[in-house]
């Protein structure tokens, strides 16, 4: 048995200044993702590729979350978080270095999983310090609190994009994280506890060659779907090799003693709706990000800048009213919350695909603003319910497990998303702003219902679930 170590118990110093401290890890991801889906269409103008086919520079980094989210926990827990969380943030900022110098699209996806790499143990690295910080009846509103000024990345990033690629060339869409992760190095090394374990299991190896080979051929087969690439036979092929090595990961870890992901976390019911909701809702969520800039500047005709400006009410909803969402839950609970909230938020996504030519500015920006307000909920409610009947030794493996999951739907999102506009949208006229706008609309449709249908999930909550850290009492 191990047992966490630190150096002290944090000081009220280092609670007061750790959220901002992990903020600067999540500011910087979402501050370099936001900023590229702006620059889509202009990176694909200046590599001579369709919008369509950026899909693998969106995916390529969430996939690479993925794979090496699963060691973050491991790696923390053997060297310590604070190396780790400083390896991660100087890993990405590297790779954010080479993105920007790339040449050609096969360079630029191989440089966003060198990005993936040190992204995977920046936030399940940063959570789970923060799970080991502060007791459980502060967790919601220190993530929150977190989430506060890590949100301040998607409201500067849509129209920071649009004013690089308007008035700079696109690379420097990357360059910009290099002086954010140069900062947080400082602050990593100043203020960052160092939780680690006296002594550490080894690694699963084979778990990691058989899960990330697993899900990098899944997520393949879905990008290249209906591209006709590939023949049904060696499609069907690479899906049943694919799910053989899923299903031999599974295998093997119900009979290794310390596998790559603790699957057993899931007989907790809190945990496993939780993450497995999680997936799934954001599978629709996942792929928006992707639609929005096709749908504006391709099919609408909208400037780079004025795209930025549509998609930040999205933000700034999100950012005000994240304050409340403890308050929420408090007296609603996490059943209600979530139940509610999946099935409303996948009518709003199926209310983007009534915006057309002639819609006016300020809907597409109502639109955004309350999409914001219910996606900020869901995603605070689903990744604090994670924690609620887990023990203090098994934060990292939740953590790891959470993550995985999260980066994981967002991959397949983006490709879900683009496959299933391509299969409306021919070939020939992928550039066609018409028939762009058409296969845009089915993808939101499809992303709402797949939204809707994961509500059944958190169904299987029962009232009282997660009140340890919502503070909700039951009459």
């Amino acid at each position: 048995m191990t047992t966490t170590t630190a150096p002290a118990p944090p000081t009220d110093t280092i609670k007061r200044l750790l959220p901002w401290l992990v903020a600067v890890a999540f500011f910087m991801q979402s501050l370099d993702t936001t900023i590229l889906n702006t620059a889509v269409p202009a990176i694909a103008e200046a590599m001579h590729v369709t919008p369509l086919d950026m899909k693998s520079v969106l995916a390529s980094y969430t996939l690479s979350l993925a794979v090496f989210i699963p060691i973050s926990g491991w790696m923390a827990d053997r060297f310590g978080t604070r190396r780790v969380f400083a390896c991660a943030i100087g890993l990405f900022t590297l790779g954010s270095l080479l993105c920007g110098l790339s040449v050609n699209i096969a360079m630029l996806v191989a440089c966003r999983v060198v990005q993936g790499m040190g992204g995977a143990m920046m936030v399940p690295v940063g959570r789970m310090t923060m799970v080991r910080t502060f007791p459980k009846s502060e967790l919601i509103r220190a993530m929150s609190f977190v989430s506060i000024p890590s949100l301040i990345g998607p409201m500067l990033g849509p129209i920071s994009g649009g004013l690089i690629v308007h008035y700079l060339d696109w690379s420097v869409v990357f360059f910009v994280n290099i002086p954010v992760g140069l900062a947080g190095l400082l602050l990593v090394y100043r203020f960052l506890p160092d939780y680690r374990e006296s002594s550490t299991h080894p690694i699963d190896i084979v778990g990691l060659i058989l899960f990330g080979s697993g899900i990098s051929l899944l997520s393949y087969v879905l990008e290249v779907f209906g591209e006709n690439s590939l023949g049904d036979i060696e499609m069907a092929g690479l899906l049943l090799l694919s799910g053989t090595l899923l299903a031999g990961y599974g295998i093997k870890a119900t009979h290794t003693p310390f596998p790559l992901l603790q699957l057993s976390l899931f007989r907790l019911r809190t945990f496993r709706a939780a993450v497995s909701g999680s997936f799934f809702s954001r599978l629709g969520l996942g792929g928006l990000p992707f639609l929005f800039p096709l749908l504006y500047q391709v099919g609408l005709g909208y400037s780079p800048v004025q795209s930025g400006l549509l998609v930040m009410p999205q933000a700034l909803a999100a950012m005000g009213l994240k304050v409340i969402v403890p308050r929420i839950l408090a007296r609603l609970g996490y059943r209600n919350v979530l139940v509610v909230n999946t099935l409303t938020l996948g009518v709003l996504i199926m209310l983007f695909a009534t915006i057309d030519v002639g819609t006016p500015a300020w809907r597409i920006a109502l639109q955004a603003f309350i999409l914001g307000f219910f996606t900020s909920t869901q995603y605070t409610s689903m990744n604090t319910l994670v924690y609620a009947d887990v023990g203090a030794r098994q934060t990292s493996a939740a953590s790891t497990i959470a993550s995985t999951g999260q980066q994981m739907s967002i991959s397949f999102g983006i490709a879900s998303a683009s496959l299933i506009a391509a299969m409306f949208v021919p070939a020939s006229l992928r550039s066609d702003p018409t028939a762009l706008i058409h296969g845009v609309h089915q993808a939101f449709i499809v992303l709402g219902i797949m939204t809707m249908a994961s509500s059944v999930i958190f169904m299987g909550l029962k009232k009282n679930d997660g009140g340890a850290i919502s503070g909700r009492k039951l009459v």
